[in-house]
């Protein structure tokens, strides 16, 4: 409104007249008054424009936004009318307004789908389609199938070539799913809103679905990643021992537990069995006769992709952890050094009763755990060997016989030019497997555990006697050592003392060496027992080699093998494997059916089965039947000393043998599972691996108030003296 307009007020029908020398124009009352609020308010700051230019332009691009979005939509209902009108896709009433579009593609196109589908990428379509969970329910059987019957992987690393066959149709595979959805007992696991809706095969409890699928890809296809912030996704070596379970000759470890959030079940981890050296990890040196899981976060801020339980017949034992990160945990004992740390800052080597970071580790991303006696190892993502423990027998592969606190690489024998894929530590010796299909092994080569030939310690006084100047001319002979110059015969007992103490030695056993025997054969899996080693090819095929003296070489007698050989009944009888273990002379096995068969020692139902001579030197198959009766069929197993644990397929865990534990804590309670001898494989109480629980929280104790004890806390001082006077 300019300084020459003249505004005339004239009433009609409450409408006023603005007029100017250049033109009239007709206004309404709100109008006027609107012009006249804007003539007399004072100029915009320049910050109140810009203010305002920027909300204008973000108006422009929510309009151009929405306008878009609608094109598109329209797009797509041209291009779903087309394919309707042609009968490749029939849309019902309302399916064209839904955004999954999944869920209106033909059964055979979704089902091919769903059969390429990762389960983690299944279970981000849960998190993005309210409507996918009850839409596939009848596609689960078909996406089930295509996980318990494949035909086996082709050239991938470390992975079978051979099919899996733990079902032969649909109808076994909905029996298997119902006992893995409503199976297991009361584990206290967490149900989704959804999943409360019903249970069973067509309910809407997708969610539980997704994490028992999830541990099956795992458990059967080996495919576990780790993920790391900022960086590409890591996949685990596919043939490992202590995937789900490990056992010690004093304590168990299994995967449990987790709330989903970050992953399906089997995040966390329970421990149990005897405690006194702190290897269970919860932080007291106290048995546990039942699984309890441990604290801290493990689990649910720390996620467990693998463990491993180490000790032997020494009465000492440890426990390593490995996370989704590539961290590594270790707990137990550490006289020895088998946990990593170092020393303490005063100078010792304390147990560990809680699960603590390696930090000499820290720099590194590993994918591969184990936990033999008295050492301990790791494989990284760049295929590097780590190493740390007692080395008094070689086992730790540096070319010499001296302990390390703290983790080394080896870089000895070829070992630093090859890609590690994984590593398996036995009593006195290790195994490493190798990307190309090649094993390296080291350490005590007695009984023919390192399946090659190998040149015998020094246990000789040259290399003692010169490491302290001693200038002494030794000669060997026949009959033993001749002693000369300025060593007399009195100190002969010394010299040989000297000489059996020294750490310097050169033969191979220190240093790693390629088994030449299985050059040609592509082996994915190795297990080092206490006195032998199996080896697993990508064919499925079983070697072994070492001390047979028990069975548990499965070569139908009780002789020492010095290089590996193929257990000819499993070639025979055409079964192929997929998993092995070895224990203390006890070797146990799963076929690609899920038959778990064993031999060796069987005191006390170790392995879960009975002969009247303790052992058996052929394989065996172990009966696994659930509480109906109807056998069950197992993923994964694990042989120990004096017990054994099988990992069923709806993820229930079932034990055989024996674990005692001392009593000096008072006898376990009614529901132990540590007790008694279990001559067959019995099945844990309310334990499932992959479902999710709640974090378990620690107790929080009353603090207690101060009370006053006696006469003088009572009275006081004064009041004591006047009774005295």
């Amino acid at each position: 409104m300019g300084p020459d307009t003249v505004l005339v007020i004239k009433s009609c029908k409450n409408q006023l007249f603005l007029s100017s020398k250049r033109s009239t124009r007709h206004l309404t009352t709100d109008r006027v008054l609107n012009l006249l609020w804007f003539a007399t308010m004072p100029p915009r700051s320049a910050e109140e424009k810009e203010r305002r230019r920027r909300l204008h332009e973000q108006k422009k691009l929510t309009r151009e936004r929405k306008k878009e979005k609608e094109v598109q939509e329209e797009k797509e209902k041209k291009i779903l009318s087309k394919l309707s009108e042609k009968g490749e896709i029939v849309i019902k009433e309302g399916d064209a307004d839904k955004c999954c579009y999944f869920l209106i593609l033909p059964e055979d196109v979704k089902h091919l789908l769903l059969c390429y589908l990762p389960a983690r990428d299944l279970g981000a379509i849960t998190m993005t389609c309210r409507d996918f969970n009850f839409g596939m329910a009848q596609s689960r059987i078909s996406h089930l199938f295509s996980r318990l019957k494949t035909t086996g992987a082709v050239d991938q690393v470390g992975k079978l070539k051979v099919a899996l066959k733990f079902c032969e149709n649909e109808t076994e595979v909905r029996e298997i799913l119902l006992q893995a959805l409503e199976g297991s007992g009361n584990t206290g696991r967490l149900v989704t809103k959804k999943s409360k809706q019903g249970v069973g095969v067509n309910a809407g409890d997708a969610d539980e679905y997704i994490s028992y699928v999830r541990f099956l890809e795992e458990a059967l296809q080996g495919k576990s990643l780790q993920k790391i912030p900022g960086q590409l996704s890591s996949e685990l070596p596919p043939i490992v021992n202590g995937r789900f379970a490990s056992v010690s000759p004093e304590h168990s470890l299994c995967r449990v537990g987790g709330d989903g959030n970050r992953s399906g079940g089997g995040s966390g981890c329970a421990s149990w069995g005897t405690g006194k050296r702190g290897q269970l990890g919860h932080g007291k040196r106290k048995d546990e006769h039942i699984p309890k899981m441990l604290h801290g976060g493990i689990g649910y801020g720390t996620r467990i992709v693998q463990v491993s339980a180490g000790g032997g017949l020494l009465r000492v034992a440890h426990t390593l952890l490995l996370t989704s990160t590539g961290r590594v945990l270790s707990c137990g004992t550490a006289q020895y050094g088998q946990l990593g740390h170092g020393y303490s800052p005063g100078k010792q080597l304390p147990d560990v009763l809680r699960p603590q970071n390696i930090e000499h580790l820290a720099h590194f991303q590993c994918v591969c755990v184990s936990a033999g006696e008295l050492h301990s190892a790791v494989v990284t993502v760049d295929g590097d060997l780590h190493v740390w423990g007692d080395g008094f027998c070689g086992q730790l592969g540096l070319a010499d016989k001296r302990p390390k606190l703290v983790p080394e690489q080896v870089t000895r024998g070829g070992l630093e030019d090859e890609c590690v894929l994984s590593v398996s530590c036995g009593a006195r010796h290790t195994l490493a497997v190798t990307e190309d299909g090649e094993v390296y092994s080291f350490g005590l080569g007695h009984f023919g555990v390192l399946g090659r030939s190998y040149t015998p310690y020094e246990y000789y006084s040259n290399n003692a006697l010169s490491s302290l100047g001693v200038d002494v001319d030794i000669e060997r002979e026949q009959d033993g050592l001749q002693y000369g110059g300025a060593v007399d015969n009195e100190m002969r007992q010394q010299i040989d003392l000297l000489a059996n103490l020294t750490l310097d030695d050169n033969s191979d056993q220190c240093i790693p060496q390629v088994i030449d025997s299985l050059q040609g054969i592509q082996i994915i899996g190795v297990s080092a027992g206490h006195r032998h080693s199996v080896f697993l090819d990508a064919r499925g095929n079983v070697y072994t080699c070492g001390d047979g003296s028990g069975g548990a070489l499965g070569h139908g007698n009780l002789e020492n093998q010095k290089l590996p050989m193929k257990v000819i009944f499993f070639a025979n009888k055409g079964i192929k494997i997929m998993q092995i273990s070895a224990g203390v002379d006890t070797t146990m096995v799963v076929s690609t059916m899920g038959e778990v068969w064993a031999f060796g020692n069987t005191k006390n139902g170790c392995i879960g089965l009975q002969s009247k001579n303790n052992y058996v030197f052929t394989p065996h198959r172990v009966e696994i039947k659930n509480e109906s009766g109807a056998i069950v069929k197992a993923v994964d197993v694990e042989a120990g000393y004096v017990h054994s644990m099988i990992v069923n397929l709806d993820g229930s865990v079932y034990m055989c043998g024996v674990l005692d534990l001392d009593e000096m804590d008072g006898p376990g309670p009614e529901d132990s599972i540590t007790t008694g001898s279990k001559m067959f494989p019995c099945q844990v109480p309310n334990f499932n691996i992959w479902h999710r629980l709640p974090e378990p929280k620690d107790e929080k104790k009353k603090a207690k108030k101060w009370v006053k004890y006696g006469k003088y806390e009572l009275k006081g001082r004064s009041s004591m003296m006047a009774e005295s006077s």
